[in-house]
């Protein structure tokens, strides 16, 4: 019996150690979702008025979420890779209850845990693509079309659940991070193209499933100033506060737009708009900058990924995070629908801003595991 308690203690504290010891970051892509995290702590502080309590959630979240980050960077891709179906099963699962139990404004798209809330749909986007990448590396590349029909069941079946609640903003980005994987995997140009035609096929038939809110989203974006005190409010306002913007911007807190409650959602969705504001063209030519570091960072660890399952996951995390930045950019300045999609690390959000950065734990995770150099 003592012989069994030394040797449970012997490896818990070896566990320990192996646990507590200096963080296993890589550092350029840790201080570039730094700076990122401080520019949206400082943007919130502004765009939030004289309560102070969307940064100080914020930062909270960001707490939760670097904490994530460091404990999935210790983790292995293989055992990343174990978990993936039971993650991918458990994530459904959760969008199960979500259509049972959830609620929201308008849209049933949170758990209420009592103690705090959550978006079940925000952990699709990382399950998804490991799913993906899990099923392709398991089979022959360029995949067959065996394996896109495989994948392509996996991908619907979060799609559509998210959908139903509806989000179909986070139904089309679960949808693209799945088909990067399938594009990194070498899918065939003509059989991206003959998806690219299908679904440009099915957009009429989709049009009758949408919702009538949905479609005064797309009409109001084509035309805003149909209805200048409407629907095209958002996409109108969040234009003149980008503009106003200049090139360097009216300087912090004194931004007019979300200070006179003129840009509607101006600490989520149009968080960047204030930024832009404030900040002008210096500004927020500074954060694309970053933005586009940080994904550059992300496809360089998927080129140096030691096997196929790191490389496509590491590469979707990455092109996803890029999709994000892309839409809600194109969102604010006017060039794209309203989508309620966050612009990442500057709006307000929780379980989205938890499950980005446990997504950047699993790119540092085959960072610290990425094939010897030749």
């Amino acid at each position: 019996m003592n012989l069994l308690l030394e040797n449970f203690g012997q490896r818990w504290r070896a566990f320990a150690r192996r646990w507590l010891r200096a963080p296993q970051l890589d550092w350029p892509l840790a201080c570039a979702l730094l700076l990122l995290a401080g520019v949206g702590l400082v943007n919130l502080y502004s765009a939030g008025g004289p309560d102070a309590k969307f940064a100080f959630n914020q930062g909270a979240r960001f707490a939760l979420g670097a904490v994530l980050m460091v404990l999935l960077s210790r983790v292995s891709p293989q055992t990343l890779r174990k978990w993936t179906p039971w993650l991918y099963a458990g994530s459904v699962l959760l969008l199960l209850v979500v259509a049972a139990l959830g609620e929201g404004r308008g849209a049933n798209r949170w758990l209420d845990l009592k103690v705090f809330r959550f978006q079940p749909s925000e952990l699709s986007k990382l399950t998804m693509p490991m799913m993906a990448a899990w099923v392709l590396s398991r089979r022959e590349l360029p995949p067959k079309f065996v394996s896109l029909a495989i994948v392509g069941v996996l991908i619907a079946i979060p799609a559509a659940l998210i959908a139903k609640q509806p989000d179909l903003g986070t139904a089309l980005l679960v949808v693209a991070s799945g088909m990067f994987a399938i594009f990194l995997a070498g899918m065939a140009w003509w059989r991206i193209g003959l998806v690219l035609a299908a679904a440009a096929a099915a957009a009429p038939l989709a049009w009758h499933f949408m919702h009538d809110y949905q479609k005064k989203r797309l009409f109001t974006f084509l035309d805003p100033a149909a209805d200048r005190l409407g629907d095209g409010w958002h996409i109108m306002q969040s234009e003149i506060a980008v503009g106003s913007g200049g090139l360097w911007g009216k300087g912090w807190q004194h931004g007019t737009q979300s200070a006179l409650e003129f840009l509607p959602e101006h600490t989520t969705d149009f968080a960047f708009a204030v930024f832009s504001e404030e900040w002008g063209f210096v500004g927020v030519a500074v954060v694309i900058a970053l933005y586009v570091f940080i994904v550059g960072r992300g496809l360089m660890i998927a080129a140096n990924a030691r096997d196929t399952y790191s490389r496509l996951l590491a590469g979707s995390i990455s092109m996803s995070f890029f999709v994000y930045v892309m839409v809600n950019g194109g969102m604010i300045a006017g060039v794209l629908p309203v989508v309620g999609v966050p612009m990442p690390l500057i709006s307000y959000g929780g379980t989205s801003i938890v499950a980005l950065l446990a997504g950047f734990g699993m790119l540092m995770a085959i960072h610290n595991h990425r094939r010897a150099p030749r």
